[in-house]
């Protein structure tokens, strides 16, 4: 656990968690291997608690207690005497807190949560991914005082924290508000750093490789330990899943570069069908290694009736990992390459990695991925809305452009056909330029899509936004570097 500790939103949900259960709940975080779980937890529990203590449970030094919790699991007295002497800890009650690591190597562990929170004496985290794999629940009592709640790679807001910056977001979403452009030098100023966290992505063991070496080829070696990792994990799974999940895996960035970027079976190995592949794609959802966005056969507010599982798209979690997975073979620095692709001047299709980046932030969001292929009647030509994002019962549509944002047919088509008998919100184009409005039609910079994609309307938000406008009337921004402060564990 050592290193550089960087901020994270899921911190401030702990701490309404503690407060707000009074140890009658457990919570459950979900995420990828690597992605902070472990780390935001401890950093939580050293802050927030007289003592704890962790039981990774994919540790065999964990064998023994999962030994005593089979045993004790009727005497809690004889199972806390046990962990506080093994793991050389005082437990005090209601001051204490026990976290369960990778709980999903020991689904007893999530049953017994019932009669640990009604003991009250301490409370409980767990943290994994796979939870909700079959495998991972037969046989047990999923207990209903479990909140599950999602971690995901860092945001772009996140990123900037972890480069020293914590106010510019605060900016960003007030222009959001308004409907105002950032101004030509705050949103080059903005695009580079957004194109450098889409390059380095959001794990922090790149994130930090970066900012300690200065060096994006010391964060490709990061990213390139985590995609082993990853694959290595797929290659566990018992009967053909394990093949299946690390060929789709695999061939994420060769599926994004087609027309279209729906998974195609065909792709991976000819004359194999979609429903072959579902087992796989569901354990890399569940793993958290993949958002997958699902087409819906209509576009109104109750979407979630509509959805098509056999027709969807796979996007990576993280960006810079897909970065890296597209470009891992190529010879000689990443840091050329990187550039090229995104100033444009690599025959490369880039617009893979803008259309994935922006599933990256509204999944960060706490947001379904959906998107929508239509055909108007007596047309031949099939039109697709990358995302529709639901508010309220309005649904807006959004389309992603990496080069030309004036042209958007599909977006324009889908106004015209559903707009007439639809609640319909504003449509969004996501774009590398500033902020503009042309009627109905938003064009977003592409690193406000986390702020689009953002539930927040409290007042508390608003107080805080207006702070910040009136900051930046007074002074200039902040200039962001590599070396920016930071803190530290």
């Amino acid at each position: 656990m050592g290193g550089p500790y960087y901020r994270r939103k899921i911190y401030d949900t702990l701490l309404g968690w503690k407060s707000g259960s009074d140890g009658r709940q457990a919570i459950l975080i979900e995420g990828a291997r690597r992605v902070g779980k472990t780390t935001v937890v401890t950093r939580f529990a050293k802050e927030n608690y007289r003592s704890h203590i962790i039981v990774d449970f994919s540790k065999t030094y964990s064998d023994d207690v999962k030994e005593w919790m089979k045993t004790f699991d009727s005497d809690l007295d004889q199972l806390f005497v046990r962990l506080k002497k093994k793991y050389g800890v005082e437990l005090y009650e209601r001051d204490s807190l026990i976290v369960f690591d990778e709980v999903q190597s020991f689904p007893l562990a999530r049953q017994m949560i019932k009669q640990l929170v009604e003991d009250r004496r301490y409370d409980y985290i767990e943290t994994g991914s796979l939870i909700s794999l079959r495998k991972n629940v037969k046989n047990i009592v999923i207990p209903s005082e479990e909140r599950h709640i999602q971690m995901h790679p860092m945001d772009f807001e996140e990123f900037l924290w972890a480069l020293g910056d914590t106010g510019t977001m605060d900016l960003v979403r007030m222009a959001f508000r308004k409907r105002e452009p950032m101004g030509r030098a705050t949103h080059r100023r903005l695009m580079n750093t957004f194109s450098l966290y889409m390059v380095i992505g959001g794990m922090p063991q790149a994130v930090q490789a970066f900012l300690v070496g200065n060096s994006i080829d010391a964060a490709e070696t990061a990213k390139e330990s985590i995609l082993d990792l990853y694959l290595g994990d797929a290659g566990k799974e018992e009967d053909r899943c394990a093949e299946r999940a690390q060929r789709m895996f695999r061939n994420i960035p060769i599926s994004l570069s087609n027309h279209g970027k729906s998974f195609k079976p065909s792709q991976i190995r000819k004359g194999s069908r979609t429903r072959d592949y579902l087992g796989s794609a569901i354990w890399l959802s569940e793993s958290k290694m993949v958002d997958i966005c699902y087409r819906v056969s209509d576009p109104s507010p109750a979407m979630g009736q509509f959805l098509d599982e056999m027709s969807f798209k796979m996007y990576m979690a993280d960006t810079g990992l897909l970065m890296t997975s597209a470009f891992r073979f190529n010879v000689g620095t990443k840091e050329g390459i990187y550039s090229s692709l995104l100033n444009g001047k690599m025959n490369v299709n880039r617009g893979m990695f803008f259309e994935n980046v922006v599933a990256q932030q509204i999944t960060a969001a706490g947001r379904e991925l959906i998107f929508f292929r239509f055909r108007p009647e007596g047309s031949t030509n099939s039109y697709e809305i990358d995302f529709l994002l639901e508010d309220a019962s309005v649904v807006s549509p959004v389309e992603v452009k990496s080069s030309n944002s004036g042209a958007h047919a599909s977006l324009d088509r889908f106004v015209e056909v559903y707009g007439k008998n639809r609640r319909l919100g504003e449509s969004y184009v996501i774009h590398t330029k500033d902020l503009r409005v042309d009627g109905r039609t938003v064009y977003l910079p592409v690193y406000m899509t986390g702020v689009l994609a953002e539930k927040v309307t409290d007042e508390a938000a608003e107080s805080k936004m207006k702070d910040a406008w009136s900051r930046l009337l007074a002074d200039s921004l902040v200039n962001v570097s590599p070396k920016g402060d930071r803190e530290s564990s």
